[in-house]
């Protein structure tokens, strides 16, 4: 007989309570199963954690090294783990996931804590996301934060974070996770935040640093450093005091830390300010061309703004602020001095269509005509007063001044063009394109061409010296007049009104006779010196008229500076470059830049151009010669200046055996300028600034600017460079073709 089972009285409840332990985690493998096969959405392969769509800054680099600026929707470029202080990691680590180095990615203890203590007990535990888990929501924002939804976005971040475990270190999590994350003011991932609030890179972040831009991850806008001190204080001290807890400090340390005051060193990345300003706006349009022109391994072209490309330049960040500070030294005194020489009366007094014309031109003027604004009452509002930030050379002011006040005070500023160069290697080592970016967005180096006036002069010389001219040779100093092609007479005249006697090629050049470089003009002719000029890199237009010997041609100061760079470069022309080479946001080298080389001139020729060109700032009375007196220059020094009809520009270009650098100095309107050729001249309005460059530049020893005199052509001279061994007595044998016809 069988034995009858017994069914246990609560045997239904254990079963409930086996299925109720059970099925939530049944639930969840089934759910965490669903959401990694895709059920609920693509999850991340591993080419999405190679390369997340997040949108990197592109990073101009100077040659020694310095971040020039940036082009950005996102101020964000990465680091390494290398690259960050140990601060840092202790900071994060402390205060966002204290067993980092203990789970792979998901942390159950903190899990567990958040359950018991959040939800049951309904008291406030923190979060139970680790870092690894907050990178992979960083790197996949959350679409939805609500409901089922949220369920699953947290079920994905969750197998992310496990799969970004499996494919990277720790360390390389860390640096991941502050590339990822958001400082407020523009600032995103840890070298711009570091760079925007301290102006440091973030290895160089003390504890006090790092504790401050760790904590404001909590909120980056409610603990602002800049708008809410007191507040993101605490918040440091927070971080602190978490560090505390994990033994990263001590009591004695947290203690003192606590009760110091934040220091920033504020600065945002901003386009219109910093070193190079006008340097960065021509770089990026360059750039903006190459993007477009060059396609990434998806076939996709760059894009400038999200690809993180570095741009490796040649500008050298220390030249180049010295070259922003003599332009400033400079033209405080020269703006003081032109505004006391027009004192009582307008620059453009014989002109006034001067502001009507500027006042049509501008955006104002046009909006308020595209609103049916009439003429009269368009007029009216540019001369209501309002409230403006205006540009001084002492700085920025405040003021109350019309739009039409605002044009005046603009017009008569004195605008200028500065670049050097390395002659041997074609690298642009410093570029000033105006005044301040901010205010005057016109770029007089590549982009502005003006009158060059006598520093053409040596490319007719150049010529002169190619057909075995000596620069001994003496002419007489005499009127000299061409007829031109259209029947009329070309007789240029000397600046003071001299002549007479005879007069040697170098003579001639030092104190920029015109009557001289007629002569030389009228033995060539046009072309000829077109052709020279051509070869030696001037690519602007050149009239084939007799004044292209007086620079009658408009032409920039790239140009200019590119082409005397061939005198110190043994008769080479070398393209100025700007560019070295373009990384990918992985180090890649998209592409390498090596600059063009054309053999214009003999070595020799060259040579004797500097010869020529060492009279011009010789202490003896040629037109640079203030190099010497008043700035104490004694090194080798090759030059010329430049001054063009009404002393509406001025220039000089000086040479020494390893850099070349160029100045040009003028108004907007060429109608504004000086009306004395002592002031207006270029030796008192550029050639200041090239020898204030060098003067900053030689007080700089590494930078090993040259104060050697210029190399010789191996073996002799075809001809005899001291003049005092010749005569002027054509019977001793001395060929006229061989030293010039002026």
């Amino acid at each position: 007989m069988a034995t009858k089972q017994i069914k246990h009285p609560y045997r239904k409840y254990i079963w409930l309570l086996w299925f109720m332990f059970f099925a939530p985690i049944v639930a969840l493998v089934v759910m965490l199963s669903l959401v990694g096969n895709g059920v609920f959405g693509k999850l991340p392969d591993f080419k999405d954690l190679e390369n997340p769509d997040l949108s990197l800054a592109s990073e101009v680099v100077s040659q020694d090294g310095m971040v020039l600026g940036k082009y950005f929707i996102q101020n964000r470029s990465n680091v390494h783990f290398r690259d960050l202080s140990i601060n840092l990691t202790k900071a994060l680590k402390a205060t966002e996931d204290a067993r980092f180095y203990e789970h792979s990615g998901i942390d159950i203890k903190g899990l567990m804590r958040v359950l018991v203590k959040t939800i049951i007990l309904r008291q406030d535990a923190g979060g139970g996301s680790t870092i690894t888990q907050q990178l992979a929501k960083n790197l996949f924002p959350r679409t939805r934060n609500h409901g089922f939804a949220l369920v699953t976005q947290k079920m994905k971040e969750w197998i992310t974070a496990t799969r970004l475990e499996r494919n990277y270190t720790k360390e390389e999590i860390i640096s991941m996770y502050f590339n990822t994350v958001e400082f407020g003011n523009n600032a995103y991932g840890i070298k711009s935040a570091a760079r925007t609030y301290f102006d440091k890179t973030p290895d160089k972040l003390n504890m006090l640093e790092a504790s401050l831009l760790v904590g404001m991850l909590k909120g980056p806008t409610l603990y602002n450093p800049v708008k809410h001190n007191k507040r993101a204080t605490n918040r440091r001290n927070t971080v602190l005091e978490q560090q505390l807890k994990y033994d990263y400090i001590d009591q004695t340390q947290f203690d003192s830390l606590r009760k110091q005051p934040i220091k920033l060193k504020f600065a945002l990345d901003d386009h219109n300010i910093g070193l190079g300003t006008y340097f960065r706006e021509s770089l990026r349009q360059d750039l903006m061309k190459w993007c477009n022109e060059h396609k990434k391994p998806d076939g996709t072209t760059y894009n400038l703004y999200r690809d993180g490309l570095r741009i490796y330049t040649t500008i050298d960040s220390r030249m180049q602020k010295c070259a922003e500070d003599a332009v400033k030294e400079h033209l405080t005194d020269l703006q003081k001095s032109f505004n006391d020489h027009w004192k009582g009366r307008e620059p453009w007094y014989e002109n006034p269509e001067i502001i009507s014309d500027a006042m049509h031109r501008c955006e104002r003027w046009k909006s308020l005509a595209e609103d049916g604004k009439t003429d009269k009452e368009i007029e009216k509002i540019f001369k209501q007063k309002t409230d403006m930030t205006i540009f001084t050379w002492k700085g920025e002011k405040d003021t109350l001044m019309s739009p039409l006040d605002s044009i005046k005070y603009y017009k008569k500023f004195l605008q200028t063009g500065f670049m050097a160069i390395d002659p041997a290697t074609g690298h642009i080592k410093a570029w000033v394109g105006g005044n301040d970016y901010r205010y005057f967005k016109y770029d007089h180096v590549k982009e502005g061409k003006r009158q060059v006036g006598s520093t053409f002069k040596p490319f007719l010389y150049t010529l002169a010296m190619q057909e075995s001219y000596s620069p001994c040779y003496k002419v007489p100093n005499e009127l000299v007049t061409i007829r031109t092609e259209t029947g009329e007479d070309w007789t240029p005249q000397n600046s003071d009104s001299k002549y007479g006697g005879m007069i040697s090629l170098k003579d001639a050049l030092a104190n920029s006779v015109n009557t001289v470089s007629a002569y030389l003009m009228k033995q060539f002719g046009p072309k000829p010196v077109i052709e020279m000029a051509r070869k030696m890199g001037i690519t602007s237009q050149l009239d084939a008229v007799p004044a292209i010997a007086l620079g009658a041609a408009d032409i920039s100061v790239y140009e200019m500076v590119g082409a005397y760079a061939t005198f110190a470069n043994k008769g080479v022309y070398t393209e100025p470059i700007y560019i070295t080479r373009i990384e990918d946001k992985s180090g890649v080298v998209i592409q390498e830049f090596i600059p063009k080389k054309i053999e214009a001139i003999s070595e020799e020729t060259a040579y004797l151009m500097l010869n020529l060109m060492q009279g011009v700032v010789a202490q003896g009375g040629g037109t640079g010669a203030r190099l010497r007196t008043r700035y104490n220059l004694t090194n080798p020094i090759a030059g010329k200046t430049g001054t063009t009809q009404n002393n509406s520009d001025g220039w000089f270009m000086g040479v020494v055996p390893n850099l070349v650098a160029g100045c040009w100095v003028g108004a907007e309107d060429r109608a504004v300028r000086f009306r004395s050729t002592s002031l207006g001249q270029g030796a008192n309005m550029a050639l200041p600034i090239w020898a204030l460059f060098f003067k900053k530049c030689y007080a700089i020893p590494e930078l090993g600017i040259s104060i050697s005199d210029f190399e010789k052509p191996k073996g002799p001279l075809g001809v005899e460079l001291d003049c005092s061994k010749y005569t002027n007595d054509k019977s001793q044998g001395e060929k006229p073709e061989e030293f010039g016809v002026q």
